[in-house]
């Protein structure tokens, strides 16, 4: 069965600089940056139920251009001599369907107005942070309300008041 999920490409170098904390993680290491933003894009892709994926640019790495998934997010590493604008391009193409809407994620403006050219839906770094900011919070609400229901003596929510005053007597005497 074809995945017909609303799809959200993403330039993960554009996201790294873009974003505060991914930029300040680089000066750790890149890879440090790239895996906190594919663990937050997981994350989002299982709130959102979008197909996430992730470009980056391996354009002056000879040979390269891999494709593999982690937490379910696919990621592309382009291949040699593709900009990952480009790649987002073919991707942009060849994932347009009628029952699907693709999102492209840069702040890249030539590459939002390309985008927008062949059908897809422009969101800006920025955009996309706050998108994900609001989703980790709502997960988060949920999450604590989830754990006082759990934590709140659940025979006693299903006793009626009339039994509750009984028992409170009994327990009292």
């Amino acid at each position: 069965m074809a995945d017909t999920r609303d799809v959200l490409l993403v330039d993960g170098y554009n996201m790294i600089g873009a974003w505060p904390e991914l930029s300040a993680l680089v000066q750790s290491g890149m890879q440090e940056a790239r895996d906190r933003l594919l663990e937050r894009l997981a994350d989002h892709q299982a709130y959102s139920g979008r197909r996430v994926i992730v470009v980056f640019d391996a354009y002056r790495v000879p040979g390269l251009g891999k494709t593999f998934a982690q937490s379910k997010v696919q990621i592309y590493f382009t291949r040699e001599k593709e900009t990952a604008d480009e790649c987002i391009e073919r991707l942009v193409r060849e994932l347009s369907s009628k029952r699907r809407s693709i999102y492209v994620a840069t702040s890249d403006q030539v590459e939002q107005h390309v985008a927008f050219g062949q059908g897809a839906l422009r969101v800006s770094a920025r955009e996309l942070l706050i998108e994900i900011e609001e989703s980790e919070r709502e997960v988060q609400k949920r999450i604590q309300q989830d754990s006082a229901k759990l934590s709140r003596n659940s025979l006693d929510a299903k006793l009626s008041p009339e039994l509750r005053k009984l028992f409170e007597r009994w327990r009292r005497e």
